[in-house]
């Protein structure tokens, strides 16, 4: 019987020929990595428990400082430093200010067929390069970054087959919160996401990247995608392509737990609802409820990268955004924010009344920037909907795409944006 893609990245990884779901594994690993939401507490149980033990491979434990940037208080800054110090005396690569964790390990670091561990939730990101990607919790970081190994269980796949094409005005973002809708936040808790099927290869690396990322909301353990000539495109206008052993696909006769299937063409804008990401409705619905919203937000690790930021620019060119309304726009990472310079896309973001700021995570993380009164509503890009998630524990926050974020705060409403598309289009 044949075996998924993470069930061969972990065979690999592990040294063994052939494991099956719910398996106990040892795997090696290829890359740790850790930012300032949680690094102290790993810093304090290695100098606590370590003593003077050593990084195992001080070159491929990637040190991220993202969360709170710039520092909003003495007490982060502490954290920081902390950061800061360990890396550079273990010889750590350490990015400060650069942007999101996620979207710098895509853009600097990971390729096919590696396993990558962090001490962050939305890991599964990796899984857009073809990578294992998975979060883990403070203690098992720094047994894996003494060690360079980590025990985990083999998860069972979900298959979601994908089928047809968006229509305009439909983009990534409206399928994963579809598909998290259907399945519910608890629908693939310890599972592998394996997203393929026809229309898989026409997504783009900043689709392959939402999808995967939002995978954790569902509970995925990892999400995945087949690497294919989209990934060796990518990553040769960067570090070089992988060898070709590492371009892993999945067995035909491999067994899925569940398959389902998606025509995106069937696919409409869609919000979450507060204050659960699986409480999926549709745009068009919310348009008709005239919901006024305080804030949007275009950025964070799941909706920050240069697709999302033309579209949101081709659909403020021109426009302002409403008088009772604040929209704040995070890059997810220098090189993004750079490359928005460069093709204009900032200066139409300030003509038309946004504010653009450094790239962090920002309003998703609701600690350093835009945090929300009581009674106060945001529409974000951003990962989490949770009560409190971005400020006040009395604000509300609705997800949605970057489109549908940047005419809402056109209207200072939530809407559905399908007529600004079809009049910009794109």
């Amino acid at each position: 019987m044949g075996m998924t893609i993470t069930e061969k990245i972990l065979a690999r990884a592990s040294g063994n020929g052939t494991i099956r779901p719910g398996q106990i594994i040892e795997a090696g690993i290829d890359w740790l990595m850790t930012n300032d939401a949680t690094t102290h507490v790993s810093v304090d149980l290695f100098h606590n428990r370590v003593k003077r033990g050593r990084v195992f491979c001080p070159e491929k434990t990637v040190f991220i400082i993202d969360h709170n940037v710039p520092s909003e208080s003495t007490n982060t800054t502490r954290v920081q430093n902390i950061m800061r110090s360990f890396a550079r005396e273990h010889g750590c690569p350490l990015h400060d200010g650069d942007g999101v964790c996620h979207q710098l390990m895509v853009e600097n670091y990971v390729s096919p067929g590696q396993v990558v561990i962090a001490a962050d939730s939305h890991t599964p990101t990796m899984g857009a390069l073809g990578a294992f990607g998975a979060g883990v919790g403070s203690t098992d970081f720094t047994a894996a970054m003494v060690t360079g190994r980590i025990w985990l269980m083999v998860p069972h796949t979900l298959r979601f087959d994908l089928t047809g094409r968006f229509k305009k005005g439909v983009y990534a973002r409206d399928l994963i919160l579809t598909i998290i809708g259907d399945i519910g936040s608890d629908g693939a808790v310890y599972k592998a996401m394996e997203f393929g099927g026809p229309a898989a290869a026409g997504l783009t690396i900043d689709d392959r990247m939402v999808l995967c990322n939002m995978a954790a909301e569902a509970g995925a353990k990892n999400s995945i995608i087949e690497p294919d000539q989209t990934v060796k495109a990518y990553l040769e206008g960067r570090r070089g392509s992988a060898a070709e052993d590492a371009y892993l696909q999945s067995d035909p006769d491999c067994t899925y737990e569940h398959v389902y299937s998606y025509n995106l063409g069937d696919i409409e804008p869609v919000v979450a609802q507060p204050h659960f990401v699986h409480n999926r409705t549709a745009a068009t619905e919310l348009k008709q409820r005239n919901i006024r919203i305080d804030q949007g937000f275009i950025g964070s690790c799941s909706n920050g990268r240069i697709e999302e930021l033309r579209t949101a620019a081709a659909l403020l060119q021109g426009r302002k955004i409403h008088p009772g309304t604040k929209l704040l726009i995070t890059p997810a990472s220098r090189a993004v924010q750079l490359e928005a310079l460069r093709e204009g896309l900032v200066e139409i973001f300030m003509e038309a009344g946004a504010m653009v700021l450094n790239p962090n995570c920002s309003v998703c993380w609701g600690a350093c920037q835009g945090v929300l009164g009581p009674g106060e509503t945001m529409i974000s890009t951003g990962t989490r909907n949770f009560k409190g998630r971005a400020g006040s524990p009395d604000s509300s926050v609705y997800l949605a795409s970057a489109a549908t974020v940047a005419v809402s705060c056109l209207e200072g409403r939530i809407t559905d944006p399908r007529a600004y598309v079809q009049e910009a289009l794109i």
